[in-house]
């Protein structure tokens, strides 16, 4: 099973360094971005199962963030992990969408058994669960998730294996971005062996294949980096 993917937003260096490391010690894949300004674009970028929000935020706080979050994802998971213990301040966050509103000092095992039960809630994590739907325009191509199909402009139609659809739509959600090559490995294959990175570059060469018929396509090696797809207007 793959480790899920947490979005944390702290400005505490010490303590979003802790944190961090505390998460990924308990099996998290973690991005951690300490501005309230990054963390929109950040979201944007990735693929997360939940999200942990401190409210007092640098250039923009945390229920503002929430609230971009929930109008972009409303399924996403929030927790607010938060000093602010006001009353109107829990509910405001509750208001948003948040799953959960945490007040420090907190237990770190509660927390930990807290974030468990929220992704437990969803057997797909908001992530699968949008993928399931998904039909997506790639240059020229018609790219459905669901029936794990590549339709060119002529109907010319591919069938994509489990691991190339998963592979073609995290390129595709991170399109002329850089996609990181071992949190892809993570969430696809679950590890960051290096047979597993070679299997990765395998996928990443049948795509390449699949997508030529479409000269304004290109998949670029990023070194040590990981992958960019590259769609030309």
């Amino acid at each position: 099973m793959t480790k899920k993917h947490i979005l944390l937003v702290e400005d505490d260096l010490n303590f979003g360094s802790v944190m961090k490391s505390f998460l990924e010690m308990n099996d998290l894949y973690v991005d951690w971005v300490d501005d309230g300004q990054n963390a929109i674009d950040t979201f944007k970028k990735g693929f997360y199962d939940l999200c942990i929000l401190d409210v007092m935020l640098p250039h923009v706080d945390g229920f503002t963030i929430g609230t971009q979050i929930k109008q972009t994802k409303p399924a996403m998971p929030i927790i607010y992990l938060t000093a602010k213990n006001m009353k109107e301040d829990i509910i405001k966050g509750f208001k948003i969408g948040a799953d959960d509103y945490i007040t420090k000092p907190f237990d770190s095992e509660v927390l930990i058994y807290k974030i468990k039960a929220i992704l437990k809630r969803n057997p797909f994590s908001p992530a699968e669960a949008e993928r399931n739907d998904t039909t997506v325009n790639i240059g020229r191509f018609v790219f459905n998730f669901r029936d794990r199909s590549l339709t060119f402009e002529d109907g010319t139609q591919s069938k994509l294996s489990p691991k190339e659809a998963d592979l073609l739509f995290f390129l595709h959600q991170n399109v002329n971005n850089v996609l990181d090559r071992n949190y892809t490995l993570e969430k696809i294959w679950g590890e960051t062996g290096y047979f597993t990175a070679r299997s990765m570059d395998v996928f990443i060469t049948r795509l390449r294949k699949l997508l030529k018929a479409d000269e304004n396509i290109e998949i670029s090696n990023v070194h040590g980096s990981g992958y960019i797809l590259k769609v030309k207007e």
